[in-house]
C-alpha cells in the first residue's frame, strides 16, 4: 500500500503556464542565449502542433542527448495529467526542436521500459526534481525520444 503523496513539489498550473510561456519567448527572442541551461541540463524548445487547435506550440524543456537525437521528460511538475505538448505529440508525432538558433525536424515516440530506465537515471542526474515529481503523481512519467527526420 502506498503512503501519502508528498506535498510541495507541484508547481501550480497557472504559474507553470506563465513561467513556461515567458521562458519560451525569452529563449526564442535571444536565439537561446537566455534560458538555455537549467540545473546542468540543456534547454531546448520543442515545437508541436496543437492536437485541437492545429497551432504551433513551443515548450522549453530539458533535453538529453539520445542516440542520434534527444529525449525529453513529460513530468509536468508532477501533476496527475500529462503536459499539453505530450498530447500534441500523440496526435501528431512530427514536430521540431530548436537548439539556440537551429531548428531540426523530428519524429517523436514514447520510449519503452528498458530504454526508459536508462534515460530516467540520466534525467534525474541532470535535474533531481524529476525524482520528486515521480513521487507526487500516480502516473508513470513518460519519456519521449525525438529522432531527426531525414
Amino acid at each position: 500500500m502506498a503512503g501519502p503523496k508528498e506535498r510541495g513539489t507541484k508547481i501550480p498550473k497557472p504559474i507553470a503556464k506563465i513561467f513556461t510561456g515567458l521562458h519560451g519567448k525569452l529563449y526564442a527572442l535571444s536565439g537561446g542565449r537566455i534560458g538555455s541551461k537549467m540545473s546542468g541540463g540543456a534547454i531546448v524548445l520543442l515545437n508541436t502542433t496543437g492536437a485541437k487547435s492545429g497551432k504551433t506550440r513551443s515548450s522549453p524543456l530539458i533535453a538529453l542527448d539520445h542516440n542520434d537525437g534527444w529525449a525529453v521528460i513529460a513530468s509536468f511538475s508532477g501533476h496527475d495529467v500529462h503536459p499539453g505538448w505530450f498530447h500534441n505529440l500523440q496526435a501528431n508525432p512530427e514536430a521540431s526542436i530548436t537548439i539556440g538558433k537551429t531548428t531540426t525536424a523530428v519524429k517523436a515516440r514514447t520510449v519503452g521500459s528498458d530504454e526508459r530506465a536508462e534515460l530516467w537515471d540520466r534525467a534525474v542526474a541532470a535535474y533531481s526534481d524529476y525524482e520528486k515529481y515521480a513521487r507526487v503523481t500516480d502516473r508513470e512519467i513518460p519519456i519521449v525520444a525525438l529522432e531527426p527526420i531525414g
